[in-house]
């Protein structure tokens, strides 16, 4: 029971993810591989201040999704002058960057050692120490980033955002600031992979680097392009399926050794369905 929690939490964490990142990749059309980075700073920024500050969880979230926000902001303000496949180049870069400052930055990260003893999250005197609790608390966060991105895609905001991704060009002829449009949704996404960072970041007690890598940010990309471009019930659906693969193939009987294996080839075989199928359309 317990590890079914574990897995539903870790469920919402990379729904909340996906979900954010398909703001910008998936609405605005700039593909990132830079979001395991602002995971990680929201996931830092939120353990920094509650283990050296003791600031209360509710005090440090804010604050966390601010600083990403910030850097997000700087980034895109460079990063966006770009187009296509060098903006990817540059998010990568980003993405190194940022694994390098959590990974060498000793005397604030602590670098490879972690940063151990995060407390548990208090909420007005409430204790969310069960992962019963916790599971409850990822699903209203995640409830909560779902309701605003569909507010979000469907105002006039959103409609931009579809039109720059589809036609860059067209939609500046209307009258549209297509530059802001960018850095708006760039740094909206950024804030909210902070939110997910904080939560794993109390749910774990621990992070080090590794947990922020190139790895994850691919990961997180693929849920996006495996659920559905401008899809957010999709991510919801690909986050499951792809966190609950690995326990269904040692479900039917695999050996670990074999299931690994399978995990990647499934994964692939996924990706190159879902690029054919965009390509078509």
């Amino acid at each position: 029971m317990e590890y079914l929690l574990h897995l539903l939490i870790l469920i919402g964490i990379y729904t909340m993810l996906s979900q954010s990142l398909n703001l910008s990749a998936g609405f605005g059309g700039m593909i990132s591989l830079a979001h395991a980075g602002f995971y990680g700073v929201g996931a830092y920024t939120a353990a920094l201040l509650a283990v050296n500050c003791q600031l209360p969880f509710l005090l440090a979230l804010p604050a966390a999704m601010l600083f990403s926000g910030v850097l997000a902001l700087i980034v895109s303000a460079i990063a966006l002058r770009t187009i296509d496949d060098y903006f990817i180049v540059c998010t990568l870069g980003i993405q190194i960057v940022a694994f390098s400052l959590m990974n060498n930055w000793m005397t604030l990260t602590r670098g490879p050692l972690g940063i151990p003893g995060i407390p548990n999250i208090q909420i007005f005197g409430i204790d969310i120490k069960s992962k019963l609790a916790f599971l409850l608390l990822t699903l209203l966060f995640a409830a909560l980033i779902f309701f605003f991105l569909k507010k979000l895609t469907r105002s006039s905001f959103g409609f931009t955002l579809r039109a720059l991704s589809e036609d860059e060009i067209f939609t500046q002829s209307l009258g549209k600031n297509v530059y802001l449009s960018k850095v708006i949704a760039f740094t909206a996404s950024a804030m909210l992979a902070a939110v997910p960072g904080a939560l794993y970041a109390h749910y774990i007690s621990y992070i080090d680097p590794t947990s922020f890598t190139i790895d994850e940010s691919i990961f997180i990309l693929s849920i996006v392009i495996i659920g559905g471009m401008r899809n957010l019930w999709g991510s919801v659906i690909a986050a499951t399926f792809l966190v609950l693969l690995p326990e269904a193939l040692r479900f039917v009987g695999m050996p670990s050794a074999i299931a690994a294996n399978m995990r990647q080839i499934i994964y692939g075989a996924m990706l190159i369905f879902m690029m054919f199928r965009y390509s078509k359309c």
